[in-house]
């Protein structure tokens, strides 16, 4: 069995995944509100976001979906942002963490920076500019 996170975004899903490829690697797919074969029971103005996308990464991979009005994964309601869970990183080398950190962290929030820990060679926490929360956990030197 896998388990694979999957994200809810608020029209910033084709931007955030596209980052992630960049930073990530990985094979990326991707299909708007327009291509479904009943695009036309959406609203127009919604087309062009995101119905799913997922970056494949070997063994694991990271999906999404941006939400539409009214959306069950809302609660019905309003976007609410991404809360609750962070999408944890595990780099070889203290070299791919700085780099994976300055990447992601990019106009976010550094909530703790890269930095030794007891536990890690690196540790960090950090939410990106699209409101998703990650960690990076190197344990080697």
């Amino acid at each position: 069995m896998k388990i694979t996170p999957y994200l809810t975004f608020d029209g910033q899903a084709r931007d955030a995944f596209t980052l992630y490829q960049q930073v990530l690697g990985g094979e990326l797919e991707m299909m708007t509100f327009a291509q479904a074969p009943d695009a036309e029971h959406f609203p127009a103005e919604y087309r062009e976001r995101i119905m799913h996308v997922g970056l494949n990464l070997g063994d694991f991979s990271l999906m999404a979906s941006d939400t539409m009005p009214g959306d069950p994964a809302c609660g019905g309601g309003e976007y609410e942002g991404i809360k609750g869970c962070s999408i944890s990183l595990h780099p070889e080398s203290i070299a791919e963490s700085e780099r994976l950190f300055t990447a992601l962290s990019d106009g976010g929030h550094i909530v703790m920076p890269l930095e030794k820990t007891f536990w890690a060679e690196r540790f960090a926490m950090f939410t990106d500019r699209f409101g998703v929360s990650w960690m990076i956990n190197c344990e080697h030197a």
